[in-house]
């Protein structure tokens, strides 16, 4: 069984179900395009996974935002679709384009994956953490992730980000025990690489299902809370003590079933879902997440000012962690990051 360190700065001791005040603050992406310093480390590389696979170069990155605001967390540099390139999908991120992966879209394919090389090829993963954990004081947890089955088959079977999901959702409808055996063996190796990266170093891990708002409830049971409830429930079988926020972006409503049946401890919410719903109905379970709109951020002036407020008032003085709704969008004034942890630390 694993053990972490004991020492509790704000954001672990919300997640034990603990309030804060103020409210600890780390944003999603917040290592990213938006910084001239990742700008810079990223034109020494070839492509953004050769960025993820440099233990070196990603826990500089990592770092970064740390030096420059008062932030509460890290989250370990990397992407979800590490864990199809582990698996010999053939991955790259095309610039301006995004993923291109060779779909995965039926039994021989997924057949064709090769889970025993995985460990190796997710190496450099554990020594980034290990680097990262080596560098911050005990008070900033660095925070490990994977994507959620669901979320990485998508990608898997379309061969790159869709609007919809259609190729998933077809082929779960059509063929759902070759589906299933995908996303079994995604969950297998998801838990092996929450694990690692647990044994490297990180003392909370969050569970990213992008594309959980494209199921309807049924196949939201099946595909998005079943294969997370394995997940949480492998990794809890090994480190109990390690927090896990799940994050089922675009869910509604589910993400209440999401949150009673998955076995995360903290639940991250997206910007749709309306402060009361979190604070009434989700809140009042687990610590919660979020959930300011990027674009805010983006924009910026007295409206951020308003609705951090707003945000705090409603949430803060229970369990709470402030967070965007989704990643940072790379054109974010730095100066407008440095307001929002300005006034999340004075609230």
């Amino acid at each position: 069984m694993l053990r972490v360190a004991s020492v509790e700065g704000p954001f672990l001791k919300v997640l034990t179900g603990q309030s804060s005040s103020p409210a600890p603050i780390w944003l999603m992406r917040q290592a990213g395009r938006y910084l001239p310093e990742y700008r810079e480390v990223r034109s020494k590389v070839g492509s953004f996974l050769d960025l993820c696979r440099n233990p070196e170069l990603a826990a500089e990155v990592t770092l970064q935002p740390l030096r420059r605001f008062d932030f509460d967390a890290a989250i370990v540099f990397s992407d979800i679709l590490i864990v199809p390139h582990a698996l010999g999908q053939r991955v790259e991120f095309v610039e301006g384009e995004g993923p291109k992966l060779e779909p995965v879209s039926d039994a021989k394919a997924v057949a064709g994956l090769k889970p025993e090389g995985a460990a190796k090829a997710l190496a450099p993963v554990y020594e980034t953490v290990e680097r990262v954990t080596a560098a911050l004081p005990e008070s900033i947890p660095l925070i490990g992730f994977c994507g959620a089955p669901w979320t990485v088959a998508t990608y898997m079977a379309e061969g790159s980000g869709s609007k919809d999901q259609a190729a998933a959702r077809a082929w779960a409808y059509r063929e759902p025990e070759t589906f299933q055996a995908l996303i079994d063996l995604l969950v297998e190796v998801s838990a092996d690489h929450l694990l690692g990266q647990v044994r490297a170093g990180v003392r909370a891990l969050q569970i990213f299902d992008s594309w959980a708002g494209s199921l309807p409830e049924d196949q939201f049971a099946r595909w998005c809370i079943a294969p997370t409830k394995n997940l949480v429930a492998r990794v809890k079988a090994e480190a109990p003590n390690v927090p896990v926020i799940g994050f089922p972006r675009g869910a509604g409503p589910l993400a209440e079933r999401y949150a009673h049946e998955t076995g995360i401890d903290a639940i991250s919410c997206d910007t749709s879902l309306p402060l009361a719903f979190l604070k009434e109905r989700l809140q009042s379970r687990m610590p919660v997440q979020g959930n300011l709109d990027p674009l805010l951020l983006l924009a910026g002036g007295p409206e951020l000012d308003r609705q951090v407020k707003t945000i705090l008032t409603i949430l803060g003085r229970s369990p709470f962690v402030f967070n965007l709704g989704h990643g940072i969008h790379p054109e974010t004034p730095i100066d407008h990051v440095a307001r929002l942890v300005t006034l999340v630390k004075n609230s």
